[in-house]
């Protein structure tokens, strides 16, 4: 599953799957501490999806940008919440 970090870098080699229960999973790295950590993706909520999130490292909120494409790959984007 194709992601991309907070500075738009493709992020295939360290992994998109799927965790132990089949739910799909990105690798983003924290726009703060740069610590990698797997997120749980929700592909049954919109196209388009913006939350924020802790990173569970820091603590710092990033705010999530996930997209889906028709063929059901994300991208995912963690920005600081002023950015």
């Amino acid at each position: 599953m194709p992601c991309v970090d907070d500075e738009g870098t493709g992020l295939d080699e360290h992994g998109g799957g799927f965790d132990e229960t089949g739910e799909p999973t990105a690798q983003v790295s924290c726009p703060y501490c740069g610590a990698w950590v797997e997120l749980i993706l929700d592909p049954g909520g919109a196209a388009l999806q913006e939350y924020v999130e802790d990173c569970e490292i820091c603590c710092q909120p990033w705010h999530l940008t996930v997209s889906w494409d028709g063929e059901g790959n994300a991208s995912v984007e963690a920005r600081t919440e002023d950015g």
